[in-house]
């Protein structure tokens, strides 16, 4: 089994690269005291110092977000498979396949 990924917030991510920064030890000491790895301190700091785009934004990607909606497509298309009586789709069935034998 996996362990559930750990999410942190901006704020704490932002205290963080604050404290990372503001010791005079390495930044694997502190990370280790953070109780992280030392490469994803180090990835904190980088998306801060980017000021291109606003750091710590969120989680995902733009084909994670579609994944999420077809996911939600197709939970709605079974739940509106499912609500038609069973009956009602034998009866479409045999009319399509007596049509079909013509």
């Amino acid at each position: 089994m996996t362990k559930p990924r750990r999410q942190y917030s901006p704020e704490y991510k932002q205290e963080a690269v604050g404290m990372a920064q503001q010791s005079d030890q390495p930044i694997s000491h502190t990370a280790q005291n953070l109780g992280i790895s030392d490469g994803l301190l180090r990835r904190w700091i980088k998306e801060q110092s980017n000021t291109a785009k606003k750091p710590f934004t969120g989680q995902g990607n733009p084909r994670d977000e579609e994944l999420t909606r077809l996911k939600k497509e197709l939970v709605e298309v079974k739940r509106e498979r499912d609500f038609l009586p069973k009956g009602h789709l034998v009866r479409e069935a045999a009319a399509y396949f007596a049509k079909q034998s013509k």
